[in-house]
């Protein structure tokens, strides 16, 4: 019998002080990505061989937090589509990056803006925000698969509230008129994002 009691005892003290030791929670409110802490990547399938990946460097995401109500708050993206990073091998010989986000073939330099309709909560820290995608100037429906990776009302860096997610995704890029080359490059376009957010008022300056 005493064993068992240590042993809760030593489960209670566990649980005290890992609750003392995690970080309050970040408030409500506006809030913005920090671009140095944040990623965006896609990738679809290149002649069935392998995945072909980018990214894009300059990612404007609004986030109105409501935490007590995630399923009430609201998101809207905006990404320069001259931004897109390829690391193509030779840009002395070609300037692929400007190409897939400038030409009219591909994402024809038209901004690529995500505006949030719905939030569902799926789980403790699990969401699925449904919303409106649009580039090259057409406008469909998608989904994000959401994970809440957690907040803090004061990052032990920056000394600000920061928020944390992670986030899964797919289209079919045909549906916005981007059907060049496929089959040999794949229809279906994977997207990754981790974001970490900061008070909309923040200067990174």
């Amino acid at each position: 019998m005493l064993r068992i009691t240590a042993s809760a005892l030593a489960l209670v003290l566990s649980a005290i002080l890992a609750l003392a030791a995690a970080p309050n929670p970040a408030p409500g409110g506006a809030y913005k990505i920090d671009p140095s802490h944040s990623s965006f990547n896609w990738s679809f399938n290149h002649s069935g061989l392998s995945h072909y990946t980018a990214r894009f460097t300059k990612v404007d995401a609004r986030l109105d937090w409501k935490p007590e109500k995630p399923e009430t708050s609201t998101l809207s993206v905006t990404i320069d589509p001259l931004s897109v990073r390829t690391d193509y091998p030779w840009p002395e010989k070609v300037d692929f990056d400007a190409e897939i986000g400038g030409e009219e073939t591909f994402l024809a330099a038209k901004p690529i803006i995500f505006v949030s309709k719905a939030i569902r909560v799926t789980g403790e820290k699990t969401g699925v925000v449904e919303g409106l995608l649009t580039f090259r100037g057409e406008t469909h429906p998608t989904t994000l698969d959401v994970i809440f990776n957690g907040s803090m009302a004061e990052h032990p860096m920056m000394g600000v509230p920061k928020i944390g997610f992670s986030a899964t995704g797919w289209i079919r890029r045909s549906e916005w008129g981007l059907d060049f080359a496929i089959p040999e490059l794949g229809d279906v376009v994977t997207f990754s994002i981790e974001a970490q957010m900061v008070p909309a008022d923040y200067s990174f300056e």
